[in-house]
Protein backbone atom coordinates (compact mmCIF):
# COMPACT_ATOMS: atom_id res chain seq x y z
CA UNK A 1 0.00 0.00 0.00
CA UNK A 2 1.45 3.35 -1.04
CA UNK A 3 1.90 6.03 1.57
CA UNK A 4 -0.61 8.84 1.25
CA UNK A 5 0.83 12.18 0.12
CA UNK A 6 1.04 14.81 2.84
CA UNK A 7 0.43 18.51 2.09
CA UNK A 8 0.89 21.66 4.13
CA UNK A 9 -1.73 24.39 3.99
CA UNK A 10 0.93 26.67 2.54
CA UNK A 11 1.62 24.24 -0.34
CA UNK A 12 -2.07 24.13 -1.19
CA UNK A 13 -2.50 27.91 -1.03
CA UNK A 14 0.52 28.51 -3.27
CA UNK A 15 -0.11 25.71 -5.75
CA UNK A 16 -0.36 26.99 -9.31
CA UNK A 17 0.21 23.77 -11.25
CA UNK A 18 -1.70 23.45 -14.49
CA UNK A 19 -4.68 21.06 -14.32
CA UNK A 20 -4.78 21.30 -10.53
CA UNK A 21 -7.49 22.76 -8.29
CA UNK A 22 -6.64 21.75 -4.73
CA UNK A 23 -9.27 22.07 -2.00
CA UNK A 24 -9.16 21.00 1.65
CA UNK A 25 -12.20 19.26 3.13
CA UNK A 26 -11.91 17.92 6.67
CA UNK A 27 -8.11 17.61 6.57
CA UNK A 28 -8.21 15.72 3.28
CA UNK A 29 -6.85 17.25 0.09
CA UNK A 30 -8.76 16.95 -3.18
CA UNK A 31 -7.81 17.86 -6.74
CA UNK A 32 -11.19 18.73 -8.26
CA UNK A 33 -9.87 19.91 -11.63
CA UNK A 34 -11.46 16.98 -13.52
CA UNK A 35 -14.77 17.58 -11.71
CA UNK A 36 -15.15 21.28 -12.56
CA UNK A 37 -17.61 20.75 -15.42
CA UNK A 38 -19.54 18.08 -13.52
CA UNK A 39 -20.10 19.97 -10.24
CA UNK A 40 -23.85 20.59 -9.83
CA UNK A 41 -23.20 23.92 -8.09
CA UNK A 42 -21.03 25.15 -10.95
CA UNK A 43 -17.29 25.38 -11.37
CA UNK A 44 -17.18 28.87 -9.83
CA UNK A 45 -17.83 27.43 -6.38
CA UNK A 46 -14.85 25.14 -6.72
CA UNK A 47 -12.62 27.90 -8.07
CA UNK A 48 -13.67 30.13 -5.15
CA UNK A 49 -12.32 27.49 -2.75
CA UNK A 50 -9.11 26.73 -4.66
CA UNK A 51 -6.20 26.60 -2.24
CA UNK A 52 -8.51 26.96 0.76
CA UNK A 53 -10.31 24.92 3.38
CA UNK A 54 -13.89 24.55 2.18
CA UNK A 55 -15.06 22.26 4.99
CA UNK A 56 -17.57 24.63 6.57
CA UNK A 57 -19.13 25.66 3.26
CA UNK A 58 -19.21 22.03 2.10
CA UNK A 59 -21.07 21.02 5.26
CA UNK A 60 -23.43 24.01 5.17
CA UNK A 61 -24.63 23.14 1.66
CA UNK A 62 -25.33 19.52 2.53
CA UNK A 63 -24.20 16.83 0.11
CA UNK A 64 -25.79 13.50 -0.75
CA UNK A 65 -24.25 10.13 0.00
CA UNK A 66 -23.56 9.82 -3.73
CA UNK A 67 -21.53 13.03 -3.61
CA UNK A 68 -19.59 11.74 -0.62
CA UNK A 69 -18.76 8.53 -2.49
CA UNK A 70 -17.86 10.37 -5.69
CA UNK A 71 -15.42 12.71 -3.99
CA UNK A 72 -13.21 9.81 -2.86
CA UNK A 73 -11.84 9.49 -6.38
CA UNK A 74 -10.55 13.07 -6.26
CA UNK A 75 -8.67 12.75 -2.96
CA UNK A 76 -4.95 13.19 -3.52
CA UNK A 77 -3.71 13.26 0.07
CA UNK A 78 -4.03 14.62 3.59
CA UNK A 79 -2.84 17.66 5.46
CA UNK A 80 0.29 17.17 7.54
CA UNK A 81 -0.58 16.42 11.15
CA UNK A 82 0.42 19.89 12.39
CA UNK A 83 -1.97 21.62 9.92
CA UNK A 84 -5.02 19.46 10.64
CA UNK A 85 -8.08 20.82 12.45
CA UNK A 86 -9.41 17.33 13.25
CA UNK A 87 -12.97 18.59 12.96
CA UNK A 88 -15.53 16.04 11.89
CA UNK A 89 -18.12 16.83 9.24
CA UNK A 90 -21.33 18.33 10.62
CA UNK A 91 -23.96 15.70 11.28
CA UNK A 92 -27.71 15.75 10.83
CA UNK A 93 -28.17 16.24 7.11
CA UNK A 94 -31.05 14.55 5.40
CA UNK A 95 -29.50 13.09 2.28
CA UNK A 96 -30.29 15.00 -0.88
CA UNK A 97 -32.57 17.62 0.65
CA UNK A 98 -30.23 19.96 2.51
CA UNK A 99 -32.46 19.92 5.60
CA UNK A 100 -30.70 19.84 8.91
CA UNK A 101 -31.99 18.42 12.15
CA UNK A 102 -32.20 20.95 14.94
CA UNK A 103 -30.39 20.41 18.21
CA UNK A 104 -33.79 19.91 19.87
CA UNK A 105 -34.63 17.02 17.54
CA UNK A 106 -31.26 15.41 18.15
CA UNK A 107 -31.66 15.65 21.93
CA UNK A 108 -35.22 14.38 21.91
CA UNK A 109 -34.17 11.04 20.44
CA UNK A 110 -36.86 11.24 17.75
CA UNK A 111 -35.37 10.29 14.39
CA UNK A 112 -35.89 13.11 11.93
CA UNK A 113 -37.63 10.93 9.34
CA UNK A 114 -40.23 9.87 11.92
CA UNK A 115 -40.92 13.49 12.79
CA UNK A 116 -41.40 14.40 9.11
CA UNK A 117 -43.55 11.29 8.57
CA UNK A 118 -45.70 12.21 11.56
CA UNK A 119 -46.22 15.73 10.28
CA UNK A 120 -47.15 14.39 6.83
CA UNK A 121 -49.63 11.93 8.38
CA UNK A 122 -51.22 14.66 10.51
CA UNK A 123 -51.58 16.94 7.47
CA UNK A 124 -53.20 14.11 5.48
CA UNK A 125 -55.72 13.40 8.25
CA UNK A 126 -56.58 17.08 8.58
CA UNK A 127 -56.94 17.46 4.80
CA UNK A 128 -59.29 14.49 4.41
CA UNK A 129 -61.39 15.35 7.46
CA UNK A 130 -62.73 18.52 5.79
Amino acid sequence: MAKERQFTRSEIEQNDEKDTVLIILHDKVYNVYNFLNEHPGGEEVLFDHKGKDGSEDFDDVGHSNDAMMLMKQYQVGMLVESDRTNQSPKQGWVTGYGLKETAHMERSGIPFYLLIGGIALAMTIIFYSF
